[in-house]
């Protein structure tokens, strides 16, 4: 597939209906990777593709122009779902790398670069390419040392690589063509960009001296129509505001921490805060951070076994300690049978995190839980909604 977004500006990528799984990132909506070409007095090659759809970028490319008369290739972004055609089309191309030094010294690491011609840019320097100019800008640690952004000046588009991405795979390729772009948008920040969200406010100021008609990322569609809805997105989501909201995880081996979970659950409804809950065996981890991105209260269940966390909670812990989500209020909470341990490992998890911990001791029970004792569950999730961070 190749569209015309401009003229003589065509995404080349290659959408990947299969893919369900990227790097620990659950993706059963698939994926696409998102190349673009420009053509020019140089024609422009920015970003490629993984290495196993190499042929079908080169097919798409050479809708367009002979894959053999490449000038330059810009390397946004080093990952391999970005850089894995590189190689195979500079062979063809002998096309010179566009990239950043940090990004150079990785390209270096992952592929034999020995004949490779690089034209190294830093932020803010400026390449023409004939009637157009290319501006870079350094972007590093969203998500890698290396990321950098390119903007087209004359027609007003930024080619963002990870930035403003969304894991989908779709024969539409806009925005407004994308049922629940937003929710895919938001999903791929709380499991990517996430931990580095502090970054993103200074990303922002510096887009504002842009003129963008098109922001163009390297998965997913192309905003058009909604840019400055994403914008905003991204800065509320990197904020560490919160919605009152809780999302419960659990886990649970014979249902008691289930009815632990569903009795907290009903309590905190009934009190007005609005109720996410996600049985970690069941749900993918990505669904659940995307739910916890945005929410006040954080509760984990789990069993104990063998003195510690039931292994799928374990598994989620240690998932989340990585993403490293704003302050919020942790509650821990399950059942056990002689010897309780499952939540002393999930607040210690929640102290990694600065979380605000609130305990009672209606959040344990021993073996199977009494009707007394889910009543209590019922007041402490109807009474939490009076916490604070």
């Amino acid at each position: 597939m190749v569209l015309k977004i401009k003229d003589d500006i065509y995404w080349i990528g290659v959408i990947d209906w299969d893919i369900r799984e990227f790097h620990g990132y659950e993706t059963p909506s698939g994926s696409t990777y998102n190349s673009y070409l420009i053509k020019d007095e140089k024609v422009v090659l920015i970003d490629t593709a993984k290495h196993y759809l190499v042929d079908e970028l080169i097919m798409g490319i050479g809708k367009v122009v002979n894959p053999e008369d490449i000038d330059y290739i810009v390397v946004n972004h080093v990952e391999m779902d970005h850089s894995g055609s590189l190689e195979k089309i500079v062979e063809i191309s002998g096309a010179k790398i566009i990239t950043n030094e940090k990004a150079k010294e990785h390209l270096e690491l992952h592929y034999n670069t020995k004949n490779w011609e690089f034209i190294i840019v830093d932020s803010g320097e400026e390449i023409s390419i004939g009637k157009r100019t290319l501006k870079f800008i350094r972007t590093p640690m969203l998500h890698w040392p290396d990321n950098m952004v390119t903007y087209c000046k004359e027609d007003k588009i930024l080619f963002s690589n990870d930035a403003f991405g969304q894991h989908v795979a779709s024969s539409e390729r806009y925005d407004y063509e994308i049922e629940d772009i937003f929710n895919h948008a938001k999903e791929y920040f709380a499991n990517i960009l996430l931990p580095y969200r502090m970054l993103i406010p200074n990303v922002a100021n510096a887009l504002k001296d842009l003129e963008i008609e098109l922001i163009c990322p390297s998965h997913g569609g192309v905003w058009k129509e909604k840019i400055g809805e994403i914008i905003e997105k991204y800065v509320e989501w990197s904020s560490d505001n919160v919605e009152n909201k809780a999302v419960i995880v659990y886990d649970t081996m014979y249902k008691s921490t289930h009815k632990l979970a569903y009795a907290i659950a009903e309590g905190l409804i009934d009190s007005g805060v609005k109720v996410k809950m996600y049985n970690t065996s069941e749900t993918p981890l990505n669904t659940i951070m995307a739910g916890i991105l945005d929410a006040k209260y954080v509760l984990i269940g789990s069993p104990t076994l063998n003195t510690n966390v039931y292994p799928p909670v374990a598994k989620f812990l240690k998932y989340m300690e990585g993403l490293k989500p704003g302050k919020k209020i942790g509650v821990a909470f399950g059942s056990y049978g002689w010897a309780e341990g499952a939540t002393e490992v999930i607040k210690e998890v929640f102290k990694k995190l600065n979380f605000g911990i609130i305990e009672d001791e209606c959040l344990t029970c021993k073996f199977v839980p009494k009707e007394e004792h889910l009543k209590k569950c019922y007041e402490f999730g109807k009474n939490l909604s009076t916490k604070d961070i």
